[in-house]
């Protein structure tokens, strides 16, 4: 039985006209949502100009202490056998 009553219910809310939208609702929605497009585009702009900065930064970094070298020895080993 309440399934009836749901179905009636629901039936009625489609049937009835929509009720009004208040003027400049939709100006107000496209202000809105190119703001948030403006500043997402912003922010993946910003973010691939960081990683970008640190990549360089990491190549110039390598290239100049050259981590991958063995350091020279501080110490000579001894002269014997002369």
């Amino acid at each position: 039985m309440a399934r009836m009553n749901r179905e009636a219910t629901a039936r009625r809310l489609l049937e009835r006209p929509p009720p009004p939208v208040p003027p400049g609702l939709h100006a107000e929605a496209v202000r809105r949502g190119a703001r948030i497009l403006r500043r997402r585009t912003l922010v993946r702009r910003a973010t691939w100009l960081l990683m970008l900065a640190a990549a360089v930064a990491f190549t110039v970094w390598a290239l100049t202490v050259r981590p991958w070298v063995e350091p020279p020895s501080e110490t000579t080993p001894p002269l014997t056998g002369w």
